[in-house]
Parts: structure tokens; C-alpha cells; sequence
């Protein structure tokens, strides 16, 4: 007969049963869910997406900084899972110069109020259009009904955005024109502005620094 172990820490439930181990997040009504990745060949490089099935949870260059730290359980690739087809096949448009909207997903990046707030108002920067970590964090302190919020904590957030390129993080640049704070890269950062066909005039690579 099988025996079966629960280990529960910090919202994640593992079972152990037949030394297979199974990692699922529990959510806030207490059940328990799965996540899927996929990969994807890109001009940026290899892409790996993450779904919660019905979702797109993450996207992440691999190597980028905070790689996959949204989604603390493990995840079973899936290639074929609907979600991630239509995830790719929004990818093929973009990376293709079409411009996708970002609405004809399902996203459901994994946040507090906070962050999820700062990505909402990522994915209003239209293509080709560049705004600044100030200009994000007054309209931030708007939204969450506050006096002032700090451009530092919102390029915190931005720099945490799970879902890149898609979510348009590269989309903003420090209020002198550097081109910072993205955690694919600068070259990424350059190479998604000029597919978009973002005027790049005034901006340049920071020496040392985020002056966001």
C-alpha cells in the first residue's frame, strides 16, 4: 500500500507518495493548482512562458534576473496546453512586426495590490511609446488613491514584471533618457524599442547607476 506525506509551507503543499514529488500553490479559497511552462525560440533568445492552464503567469528570457521567482511551485512543461499556443502565436505576431494587443490574452500575473497596479498601467504604454518611472508613479498614486508614491518602488515593480516583452516593461526609461532598470538586459531592452518602432533619440546606455 502506498504511503502518502502533506507538507504545507507558506501556501505550497507538497505530497510525497511512492517517491514522487508533486508541488502544487494552494490558492485563497484552499485548493490547490498546477503550473505549466513552455518554451519558445525567439530573436531575443529562448523564452520560457508559465501558465496556470488557463493563464499566462510569467514570461522570462532565460538567464534574465528574477527568473520564474513568481511562481514558487514547480512547474510541468506543456507544450501543447491551448493557453500556451495562443501565447505563442501571439509571439510569432509580435515578433513578426504586427502589433498584438495585450487584451486578446488571458494574463494573470502573480503580485500584491501594489505591483498589480504599476502593471496595469505598463500595459496602457502603447507600441512605440516610452514613458518614465516618475510619470509611472504619479499615476500610480492616483490609482491607489495615495498623495505621492516613489518612482524607486515603482521601478521595483517594473523591474519585477513576470510577464516580459508582453507586459511592456522595456517600455520605460529613466526621466534623462537612460535606458535602464529592464531585467532582460539593456541589449533586449534596445532591441524590443527599435522592433516597436520607438524614436531613440535621446536615449543612451547608463554608465554606472539606474537613474530611474
Amino acid at each position: 500500500m502506498n504511503s502518502e506525506k502533506t507538507k504545507i509551507t507558506d501556501g505550497t503543499e507538497m505530497k510525497i507518495m511512492s517517491g514522487i514529488v508533486r508541488t502544487y500553490r494552494a490558492d485563497k479559497s484552499g485548493g490547490r493548482k498546477m503550473y505549466y511552462s513552455a518554451n519558445y525560440s525567439s530573436p531575443v533568445g529562448d523564452i520560457v512562458l508559465a501558465s496556470d492552464e488557463t493563464h499566462i503567469v510569467g514570461l522570462w528570457a532565460k538567464g534574465q534576473k528574477y527568473f520564474g521567482d513568481t511562481v514558487s511551485a514547480e512547474m510541468t512543461e506543456n507544450e501543447t496546453l491551448p493557453i500556451m499556443l495562443q501565447a505563442k502565436a501571439w509571439l510569432d505576431d509580435y515578433f513578426t512586426g504586427r502589433k498584438p494587443s495585450i487584451d486578446s490574452l488571458p494574463l494573470a500575473p502573480i503580485g500584491n495590490e501594489f505591483r498589480q497596479c504599476v502593471w496595469q498601467l505598463l500595459k496602457e504604454i502603447s507600441y512605440g511609446e516610452t514613458t518614465t518611472y516618475g510619470e509611472l508613479a504619479k499615476k500610480a498614486a492616483v490609482r491607489m488613491k495615495k498623495e505621492k508614491m516613489s518612482a524607486r518602488a515603482v521601478g521595483g515593480a517594473v523591474g519585477r514584471n513576470p510577464i516580459s516583452i508582453i507586459i511592456p516593461c522595456h517600455r520605460v526609461v529613466g526621466a534623462n533618457g537612460s535606458l535602464t532598470g529592464f531585467s532582460g538586459g539593456i541589449d533586449m531592452k534596445i532591441w524590443l524599442l527599435e522592433h516597436e518602432g520607438t524614436d531613440m533619440n535621446g536615449f543612451f546606455i547608463p554608465k554606472r547607476g539606474t537613474a530611474i
